[in-house]
């Protein structure tokens, strides 16, 4: 079991309970806090019910201490004929305001957007991340696993390590 710690890691160093990355692999506990953005060229895919919702070459991943990345897909790379926006919002304190998307004739968010996003972040406008708890996403052919937890939008794939916030354990950091 993971002993409780206060929040303490900001990715200048692995907690002593962090999985040791090995070949190939990244452990979350070295992404930085506050979260970075950067490009990713592997094929990201989403699909729901067969129909393909978003493919893209050039998509974002948003790396945060303890989080698996949750990856951003630009304007062009959805197919928005397929969503529309939903109620609510929420706030992310590096990113700013969310807004969210359903699937066309269904009101359960998939995915998020931040149309006006914070300073530092400006890249993100207008680029929608998906819930892979809630439709299939897959990076490089890979089905990607969904972060524990409802409210977390991360995606785990083999290449990372953890544990994860969301885990079982984990609300103490």
């Amino acid at each position: 079991m993971i002993e409780r710690y206060g929040w303490q890691w900001y990715g200048q160093a692995r907690p002593p309970f962090a999985v040791e990355p090995g070949p190939g692999q990244e452990s979350v506990w070295d992404y930085p806090r506050p979260p970075r953005v950067e490009t990713d060229p592997r094929l990201v895919e989403v699909v729901s019910s067969g129909v393909q919702l978003a493919r893209s070459r050039v998509a974002m991943r948003v790396l945060e201490t303890a989080s698996p990345p949750t990856f951003y897909l630009l304007p062009e790379d959805v197919r928005f004929p397929e969503l529309e926006r939903c109620t609510g919002s929420s706030y992310c304190e590096w990113k700013g305001e969310a807004s969210y998307w359903a699937l066309r004739g269904s009101k359960r968010p998939i995915a998020w957007s931040y149309d006006r996003p914070k300073p530092g972040f400006e890249a993100l406008a207008g680029a929608v991340a998906f819930y892979p708890s809630r439709v299939e996403c897959f990076v490089a052919g890979e089905r990607v696993q969904a972060q524990a937890g409802e409210y977390y939008g991360g995606w785990v794939t083999r290449e990372l390590v953890g544990p994860f916030k969301g885990d079982p354990g984990s609300s103490g950091w």
